[in-house]
Order: structure tokens, then sequence, then C-alpha cells
């Protein structure tokens, strides 16, 4: 047994750049489980710089300087927060403060309609169990709604929190777009100079994670504001709620649209009932989903992560478990990344091939480093 278990280590475990994978892993693995909370002004600084890479590149590309281009990325990043927070917020704010003050009329309104079911099937739902129901149902919503309705200075802690994001992210953003060469070049200069391994998992991971990151933003903002027009233009209460919760749920595939169909439905169902106006709510939605779904996801992601839905259902539970929405909404690159590491794994039948690789790759991969503090000074 001991020979087997060392046949595997020395199999898997014997080049240092994988002991260096591993223990890089642990290490913000460690970070983010202890430091995760002090950390996240950087991270979403780090994720939101990301996103507006690309805009710096494609107005580098017309001709754009680069102090240039960072200053309108970040002009851009400062004018959609104002927006968001003077706009946007206070809208969904009344519409959710009003929602929950109107749920015990919604609520007796589908109890009345529910109760038309033991009159047809006797034998399979009764008044009682209907009425047990929805007295879990209103007590649970009760509470929900009280919350929302006494926020108060109790919560001017968190508001302050979200004040100090506001101004610190833009300050980490604008720096991490503006030094992102040179930030670069000084992490891999801790790394070994022969790296095939990480070079591999970053060749697979940068375009990817980049085309996904910022396909699903536009993909949000997209179906969200499509399906604030169609609202709008159906007369449909809480359009504005109802549109960014329905933007919000193509973080999670496949179950997010499932999920948002039933507020959007009964939200619909109390405010016209069995009607003509519901039916074409119900329509507007299925077509906005069928249209995301095939036409509006091919065209943003063109290089599409090849991963089995299995296998991204399990991611979306797992990060988002472990951390929350930000798990949720990286759970397709996490996966990808755990892929990727794992098709790179070196074993001893890889060893020879990617010494040659690495002999005709390295001054390739390695110039751009090199050249960082050139391309800053330029």
């Amino acid at each position: 047994m001991l020979a087997i278990i060392r046949g595997w280590i020395n199999r898997y475990f014997s080049q240092e750049e994988v002991v260096l994978l591993v223990l890089l892993l642990l290490a913000a693995m460690v970070v983010l489980a202890t430091l995760g909370s002090v950390l996240a002004p950087v991270l979403a600084a780090l994720v939101i710089a990301f996103l507006m890479q690309g805009m710096v590149q494609r107005l580098q590309s017309w001709k754009a300087p680069h102090w240039l281009a960072v200053t309108i990325a970040c002009l851009v990043l400062v004018g959609t927060i104002v927006g968001l927070l003077f706009v946007v917020m206070p809208i969904i704010s009344r519409q959710t403060v009003r929602l929950f003050s109107e749920l015990p009329n919604m609520i007796d309104r589908g109890q009345e309609l529910l109760l038309l079911l033991p009159e047809q099937y006797p034998r399979l739902v009764s008044a009682q169990q209907i009425d047990e129901i929805f007295t879990t149902l209103g007590s649970e919503l009760g509470t929900m709604g009280q919350t929302v309705l006494t926020f108060s200075l109790a919560n001017l802690p968190i508001l302050a929190a979200v004040l100090i994001y506001v101004v610190i992210v833009p300050i980490l953003v604008f720096f991490f777009l503006k030094d992102s060469n040179k930030l670069l070049g000084w992490c891999a200069s801790f790394l070994p100079n022969q790296r095939p391994m990480l070079r591999q998992i970053w060749y697979e991971m940068n375009d990817q994670v980049a085309n996904y990151v910022r396909g699903k933003v536009i993909e949000i903002a997209i179906v969200a504001v499509v399906s604030y027009i169609a609202f709008l233009l159906l007369g449909v209460n809480y359009a504005l709620l109802l549109a960014v919760a329905v933007g919000l749920s193509v973080l999670i595939p496949y179950i997010g649209a499932a999920v948002v169909t039933i507020p959007v439905a009964a939200i619909g169902l109390f405010q016209w009932g069995w009607s003509s106006e519901f039916f074409w709510l119900m329509f507007a939605y299925g077509m906005i989903q069928l249209l995301d779904g095939n036409v509006l996801v091919p065209i943003l992601f063109s290089e599409a992560v090849n991963l089995h839905p299995v296998a991204i259902i399990l991611a979306v539970l797992v990060f988002g478990g472990i951390w929350g929405f930000w798990g949720v909404f990286f759970a397709i690159p996490l996966a990808t990344l755990t892929k990727a590491i794992l098709n790179a794994w070196p074993t001893s039948e890889h060893q020879a091939e990617w010494q040659a690789r690495e002999g005709l790759e390295a001054p390739l991969v390695d110039a751009p480093m090199d050249s960082a503090d050139e391309t800053i000074r330029d």
C-alpha cells in the first residue's frame, strides 16, 4: 500500500511547479476564508478592472493613449455607479417596500383562487391544507415585510460601508488599469522561469474567463433593459424590480429562469387574474428567455465553455454555497479553472512534451512581461 501511495505521489507531485500551484491554491483559499471580508473592496476592484480592461484595449486600438483610455473607462465606471445609486436603487427600494406592503392582499387573493381547487379535486387537496399553507406563508412573508419596512437608522453602518466602497473601489480600479503590466510583471517575478503548466492554464483561462465575465455582464444588462421595456409596455406593476430579477436570473444557468418565472407569474396573476393580459405577460417573458438562450448567448459567448450541464449545476451549488453571490457569478469560470488544472496537471507522459514546448514558447510568453515597464513608459 505504501508503495502504491508513494508511486502516486511521485507521479503527480514530483515537479516543483505542481507543489507551487498547490501552495498558491491553498494560500488563495485561506486568504479568502480568513480575510475575504477585509479584502472585499480589493477583490471587487479586481473584478471590475478585469471587466473594464476590454474597454481600455478597445480605446487603445482606436489610437487613444493608455492614460486617456484608462481615464475614460474610469469615468464610465463612476457614471454607472452614480446612475445605479441615485436613479435605479431608489426606484427599486420604493417598489420593494410597496410590494411587501401589498403582500397580505396578494396572499388573500391567491388563497381565494386556490380554494377553488378543493371543489374541483376534493380527493387531491382539501381546504384545510390550503389554509395551513397560506397561514405559514403569511407569517413568513409578514416577517420579511416588517424587516423591509423598518429600514431605519439602525442600517446606517451598512450605508456607510457602501459609501466607502463607492469611494475606494473606483480608485483601486484606476490604479489596477493604469499599472496592470507592472503588477502582472511583479507577480510573475515570484514564479519559476520554467512554468509550462502555469502557462497552459493561463492560456486556457485568460480568453475564456474574460469573454465569459464581460459577456455575462452585457447579457444581464440587455435582458434587464428589454424586460423592463416589455413590462412597462404591458403595464406590469413593479416593472423595474421584476426586470432586475429577470436580468440577474441569467447568472444561474438552467435554474435562474425557472425560479424567476414564479414572481413574474404571481404578480401578473394577482394584477390581472386569468385574463388575456396575464397570458400576454407570460408570452413576452417566454420570448425574452427564448431569445436570450438561442440568440443572445451564442452571440456574446463565441468561445463557449465546454462544460457538461451537471458540472455547471454542481459548480453553482458548490461555489455559491462557499462565496455567495460572487461564487454564483464566477461558478462557470471557477469550474473552467478546475477543468484546466486537471487537464494541465503534469504526469510523466507530459514532461517531454512540455519541455519541448517550453523551449519554443518561452521567449514569446516572457517578452511582454519583460517589457512591461517599457510599455508603461511609452
